[in-house]
């Protein structure tokens, strides 16, 4: 079922990131909404993966609000198995990097740390997500801003 389903994305400054002033006005002044494939297929491995997580995924197209909360509910709850989690042991000088194509970014809750840790996040410029059935993601509002 997952397969047929798309699902509206609103791109946002993700909870707990302190954005220059610069990248926080250009979000807010050209807000991206897009419609993308639930199920994304990895155009380099063929495999299938959820597309869909909690900061962006708004709702699901051609189902009722219940339905879609439902649903989205439940997607989420796959995510989050532990068959499908990797956790990084952070070390001084550690470098750690993903696939957004084919991962979910869920940063740990249970950190009984105080030190300090700095993150410097690059996001690059991909391609366009196409589902199971071959239907690409579409933009549906705003304007994609270069990088900078």
């Amino acid at each position: 079922m997952a397969d047929e389903l798309g699902a509206v994305h609103r791109f946002s400054v993700g909870a707990g990131a302190t954005p220059t002033a610069d990248y926080l006005r250009r979000v807010q002044e050209r807000p991206l909404l897009s419609e993308h494939p639930v199920v994304r297929v990895h155009p380099e491995t063929g495999e299938k993966a959820l597309y869909v997580n909690p900061g962006f995924a708004s709702h699901l197209v051609g189902v009722s609000p219940h339905e879609s909360r439902r649903l989205l509910d439940l997607f989420y709850e796959e995510l989050v198995r532990p068959e499908y989690t990797v956790r990084f042991r952070w070390e001084p000088g550690a470098v750690a990097f993903w696939d957004n194509r084919s991962t979910v970014h869920l940063a740990p809750r249970d950190l009984t740390t105080d030190d300090d840790r700095r993150l410097y996040r690059v996001t690059l410029v991909g391609d366009v997500p196409v589902g199971p059935d071959n239907r690409e993601s579409i933009a549906l509002g705003g304007e994609p801003f270069d990088a900078i």
